[in-house]
């Protein structure tokens, strides 16, 4: 199987985290997505383990809720030892409702408004990444109001492509995220920082993009970024005291990824930022990084009912399913590949070459094209494989489609996170006029 905590039982059906994919889909319905806390919790035990021991005790792990942001997974994150980031007011909210620790959260976004500033200031946020120069005259003159001294990274770009999808690339120069290194902006950026009597800059944010499967990019990225901080120190006096290199590691979707050991590349990546700290002359910074993806994207696994199996002689076929660009629109946004299972019938020879199609009314609405199956039928259970990050998370009401719930697994048993969307849910906002 693709990842460990998938197997086959004696009935033939896919089990996740030991529970039988055939009884969940029926006692929850489809879609539905399913994730394996156990896994996420190991996935964040190894992140935060392997950065307290090779970046030092002070280093942690942010999980990017951008990947998956509901209450559950803040609860997680904080018994874990994890810091979050966020991206928007909604997020801090969520994670506020769960109990995770203001303090703990670091607020990115190319974009915050007013609005967000203020109430992140007044929720006690620990650190804002700053993105722009409105940015920091906005949270600047909202510190100042409420008589503190904010902490703030500054993001920068490198301008380092990971040869990662165009779409989640965002380290290169050309990117709306972030100030240029390169075109000498950044360099002044911290001196107009610097003069800020209610900012506090404690270093800087570079993110150089998603699906990364060794170090070599964050070992080029930590070359520019070690030497940012040692002219930093030339042209203004000021020591950064943080680094924060980014998103984590990419993950397995099929079999034709690698497989990544995330504690030997954290290993070797400390080694080169130490070598290069001492390269340079400057004291080695708490390194952060931002998993969001490497968190819970192997942990997730989404559930669909087939409804019907179309072939267009001298074309192809399409297994059309219950779900689709509404609940994951990944596939249609750029691509992306997925391992594809009938889950109720696993061990029949997979001979149909089809392709996926979700039910919304859009005819790029597909979830995987050039799969091979056992040939479906109406009423068969297709589980999508790795679909814990930037399912749920991106998920829309798109066709006035209900949002799927969450079912987390642990200990071989199941329990409701989220609950399924209603009709009721679709028209709570809607006033009569």
């Amino acid at each position: 199987m693709l990842h460990t905590n998938l197997s086959v039982n004696e009935q033939g059906h896919l089990t996740i985290a030991g529970v039988d994919s055939v009884y969940l889909a029926e006692k929850y319905g489809t879609p539905v997505y399913l994730l394996d806390e156990d896994r996420v919790r190991e996935r964040a035990r190894t992140y935060v383990t392997a950065m307290r021991q090779y970046f030092g005790e002070h280093s942690r792990p942010l999980f990017a809720s951008k990947a998956l942001s509901f209450r559950g997974i803040y609860k997680i994150a904080a018994e874990e030892g994890m810091c979050v980031d966020i991206v928007s007011s909604g997020e801090l909210y969520t994670a506020l409702s769960a109990g995770f620790p203001a303090k703990d959260m670091y607020f990115h976004g190319n974009n915050k408004t007013d609005a967000d500033i203020e109430y992140a200031i007044e929720c006690g946020i620990g650190t804002f990444i700053v993105d722009n120069f409105e940015e920091l005259q906005a949270i600047e003159a909202c510190a100042a109001r409420h008589g503190i001294r904010q902490e703030v990274l500054l993001r920068v770009t490198p301008g380092i492509d990971p040869h990662t999808y165009a779409a989640v690339n965002t380290g290169k120069v050309d990117c709306q995220f972030g100030i240029s290194i390169e075109t000498g902006q950044a360099a002044a950026f911290v001196g107009e920082i610097l003069k800020c009597a209610h900012v506090n800059l404690r270093g800087f944010h570079c993110h150089i993009g998603s699906q990364i499967f060794d170090q070599i990019p964050f070992c080029d990225a930590a070359d520019i970024m070690i030497r940012f901080i040692a002219d930093m120190k030339a042209a203004y006096g000021y020591e950064a005291e943080v680094l924060n290199l980014g998103g984590g590691f990419g993950v397995r979707y099929v079999e034709s990824d690698p497989e990544i050991d995330i504690a030997e590349n954290i290993r070797l990546v400390a080694e080169h930022v130490a070598a290069r700290c001492t390269e340079f002359g400057v004291p080695y910074p708490v390194i952060l990084m931002e998993p969001g993806r490497s968190i819970v994207a192997d942990a997730g696994v989404t559930l669909y009912t087939v409804g019907s199996v179309k072939t267009i002689e001298g074309y192809r076929s399409y297994v059309s399913i219950d779900g689709g660009m509404s609940d994951n629109p990944r596939y249609a946004l750029y691509g992306s590949e997925y391992t594809v299972h009938v889950a109720n019938r696993m061990n029949e020879p997979a001979d149909f070459l089809c392709s996926v199609a979700g039910r919304c009314c859009e005819t790029g609405a597909l979830i995987q094209e050039n799969v091979t199956l056992p040939r479906p039928q109406r009423g068969d259970i297709l589980a999508v494989l790795v679909t814990g990050a930037y399912n749920y998370s991106m998920a829309s009401n798109y066709n006035r489609i209900c949002r799927p719930p969450i079912v987390l697994l642990s200990g071989g048993k199941d329990r409701l996170a989220v609950r399924r969307e209603t009709f009721a849910d679709l028209t709570a906002c809607e006033l009569d006029i």
